[in-house]
This record gives structure tokens, sequence and C-alpha cells, in this order.
């Protein structure tokens, strides 16, 4: 694998790893809600996320098919960055509970292989 590749994805595996710590203890979506600082670290690492995903696609297109939604991470991204007043704290919680799990799983995949 490439050398810069692996890099962009053990640095989205970082930023995984980092959101999840900050739901070590369970938390509700009420709770989530009421944190502004625990909402603006799990929006600033999924910006890492998604730009470390531009930069793997950008040099190596296979990877689309690599990782499940990785459009849809870039796409997030950039609304998180340029569109931050229409964030929706539901999508986001939802990305948190459904995708981060599978995109580990993927990450860690490729970096083990």
């Amino acid at each position: 694998m490439d050398e810069k590749i692996h890099k962009w994805l053990y640095d989205i595996l970082l930023a995984l790893n980092e959101i999840s710590s900050y739901f070590e203890k369970e938390i509700s979506f009420e709770e989530y809600k009421a944190n502004t600082m625990l909402k603006r670290a799990t929006e600033r690492d999924l910006e890492i996320i998604g730009e470390a995903m531009n930069r793997i696609l950008k040099r190596d297109s296979t990877f689309e098919n690599k990782i499940s939604d990785a459009r849809e991470i870039i796409d997030l991204r950039n609304l998180v960055i340029h569109a931050y007043d229409n964030i929706s704290e539901e999508n986001i919680w939802s990305v948190i509970i459904h995708h981060i799990p599978i995109l580990r799983k993927e990450i860690e995949n490729l970096l083990n292989e």
C-alpha cells in the first residue's frame, strides 16, 4: 500500500478512536445535544476523517470500493466545515451510533492487509 494512503488511513483510525473515547461512558442523545464541547470535538474528528478520505480517493480512487460510504464521508466533512449552521445533531448522532463502528472495522482491515 502507498505510504501516504497508509498514513491517512491511520489518521482516520486515530480520529475514530478519539470519537469512541468520548462515548466510553454511555450517554444519551439529550446529553450529547447539551454538551457543546463534546459536539465540537466530535465534529472536528469527523472533519479529519473526511479530509483524510478525500486525500485517499484523490490518490487512489479504488478505495471508494474498499470503504463504505467513502463519498458520503467527504460530503459530511464539507457540511461540517462549510455549512456549520445546518448541521443536524440527529444526523451526527446517527453517524456516531451506526457508521463509526463499521468504518473502524473497514479501516482496521485495510491497515492489517
